[in-house]
């Protein structure tokens, strides 16, 4: 007989597979890798999110290197198995009706994690409504938070309709999920007979809930205004009337603040690195957030020609990533031939994709972030003629860049533009660039395992944690970085990586280049054995800490049961 389930997880976004498109980037990768490990885990856990028929978009790259945007629509029948129950919700004075279909996701003991996918594609709805769950991200304010209120008030009826009635935990991944909130104030208020939303009400919701907060950047915050949210909401009289729940001083005027409500509906919240936190408290100065920095799921991020290293030196890695920590015994020269190995399959890869042969021998930097003026990808450019200097010491430089601009961000794609525009000047300076379209999760995974030194340049305090520097730990391949998110507690300098540092008041552009010119280009080129020293304290201190079996375990004693 199986477990009751106890702890129902929400997001917008759930990376399940490469195939099925129903992400856009970090908080989707996190959301699925958290499952996978659940899974290994056999947690009493299962998931909400909406079924985005078209995905997010496809990123299609001209001869100019600006972005175009194409629908991206999967396979439903093939990958979920739709499910009989039915439910509404109340939009804007009219029913939306929601069908659900199921994604089991297997962990390595076969235990499985059911997540419910959203739809409101059905008959009984009009067209518009048809639509609602078709695309992640995209529309405006009424769709979004149509979408968002189809994904808690919906989410939570649909796990009551099928049998999911003793739920102790809902966790938010992020403010997106927050009206499942408005819906267990409604239950509360049902099941005390109440007609006002009091304390003891709070109270009751607030033991059910916890949230996770992403994003210092104002733009991650939803925020609706309070004419649209009466026109949406208008029914939900006593929860209006509560403004105290919803209203943040980030707000320039009324609004409903998607975070605020989280924060005010959750017993427990945490920031996704000790420095998010540090940030995230400061910005919402009235409420407790703890710290648990993310992960990511080894199973998933680990090449295949390191999964063969692994199951040969460090057998049970899969069930226990604290294992590979053992990854320190394994020697150089096995270490360096699996490196290779992923190497090649991210050159043939390149070759395929852009006809550009890299080479192998040369060593190869990858960047491959959401294109945002934040995450600063133009750094490593700011001075080409440093760059090229430390092409020349290095017998040529390979960079492989990747990244999508969100669809309404032209500053993040003339940031993708730019960068490739580039590409002619660098290589009359010994630098071959290669700027990948389409990034996804197939390409993450290439990308973190097959260059030789991840790059990573956030304007601090921005990034809140970052997880393909995780990736590439796993796969040995160590992170140049700015001191931010996740690397400030994963960063030992010239163990697991490098920090771009500026103690000069010079700026992070000169740490960069004297990273590289100094110590990374030289190790790699002369001192072979000391930069395989490095790969392997990045899997062994970073690979066995930062992964989402350790975030689990620190979510299970702090926030479902504490």
């Amino acid at each position: 007989m199986s477990k009751p389930t106890r702890i129902a997880y929400f997001s917008m976004e759930i990376a399940l597979e490469p195939e099925i498109p129903t992400y856009a980037g970090g908080l989707g990768i996190l959301a699925g890798d958290t499952l996978r490990s659940a899974a290994d885990m056999r947690l009493p856990m299962c998931a909400v999110t909406l079924i985005h028929r078209k995905g997010y978009f496809r990123q299609r790259l001209d001869e100019s290197g600006w972005q175009f945007e194409e629908e991206d629509p999967w396979d439903i029948a093939k990958s979920v198995k739709e499910l009989s129950p039915r439910v509404t919700v109340r939009i804007d004075g009219r029913d939306v009706h929601i069908r659900c279909w199921l994604y089991e996701i297997k962990g390595v003991s076969g235990e499985v994690i059911p997540v419910h996918l959203l739809d409101t594609d059905l008959e009984e709805n009009s067209e518009w409504d048809r639509r609602l769950t078709d695309r992640l991200y995209l529309g405006d304010h009424y769709m979004r938070l149509c979408q968002e209120v189809v994904l808690g008030q919906g989410g939570v009826r649909m796990l009551k309709a099928l049998g999911h009635r003793n739920l102790a935990r809902f966790h938010m991944n992020e403010g997106h999920a927050a009206c499942l909130g408005i819906e267990l104030l409604y239950e509360e208020m049902e099941a005390l007979g109440r007609e006002e939303i009091d304390e003891e009400i709070l109270h009751n919701v607030r033991a059910k809930c916890v949230f996770t907060t992403h994003t210092p950047v104002p733009a991650g915050h939803d925020q609706f205004g309070m004419e649209l949210v009466r026109q949406v909401l208008g029914h939900y009289s006593a929860f209006l009337k509560r403004k105290d729940l919803f209203q943040s001083q980030h707000c320039e005027s009324e609004c409903l603040n998607m975070t605020s409500l989280a924060l005010h509906l959750s017993h427990y919240v945490n920031g996704v690195a000790k420095r998010h936190a540090e940030v995230s408290r400061l910005m919402f100065a009235h409420y407790s957030i703890d710290a648990i920095t993310n992960g990511v799921h080894p199973g998933t991020w680990v090449s295949p020609p390191f999964k063969v290293l692994f199951e040969r030196f460090v057998p049970d890695w899969r069930k226990d990533s604290f294992n590979l920590r053992s990854i320190l015994r394994i020697p150089d020269d096995q270490i360096w031939l699996a490196h290779q190995s992923a190497k090649d399959t991210l050159l043939n890869f390149i070759t395929e994709q852009t006809g550009v042969q890299l080479s192998h021998d040369k060593i190869t930097l990858g960047f491959a972030r959401r294109a945002a003026a934040y995450k600063r990808p133009g750094l490593l450019f700011a001075n080409r003629e440093r760059l090229a200097v430390i092409a020349k010491q290095a017998g040529g430089l390979q960079l492989v860049y990747a990244g999508k601009a969100h669809p309404g961000d032209d500053q993040g794609k003339f940031l993708i533009q730019d960068i490739i525009r580039l590409k002619d000047d660098l290589a009359a300076q010994g630098i071959t660039l290669v700027y990948l379209p389409d990034y996804d999760m197939r390409i993450a995974q290439l990308m973190t395992s097959g260059v030789d030194v991840w790059l990573n340049t956030p304007e601090a305090p921005m990034e809140a944690s970052g997880t393909s520097g995780m990736k590439a730990a796993l796969n040995g391949v160590p992170s140049l970085s700015v001191l931010d998110g996740w690397w400030i507690e994963g960063c030992i300098e010239g163990l697991t990586g490098w920090a771009v540092e500026d103690s000069t008041g010079a700026g992070d552009e000169r740490a960069l280049y004297d990273k590289l010119q100094k110590e990374i280009v030289p190790m790699y080129r002369d001192d072979r054995s000391k930069f395989i020293g490095i790969m392997r304290h990045s899997i062994a201190l970073n690979g066995s800490f930062f992964n989402t079996q350790r975030m689990l375990l620190q979510y299970l004693a702090r926030a479902y049961f504490p």
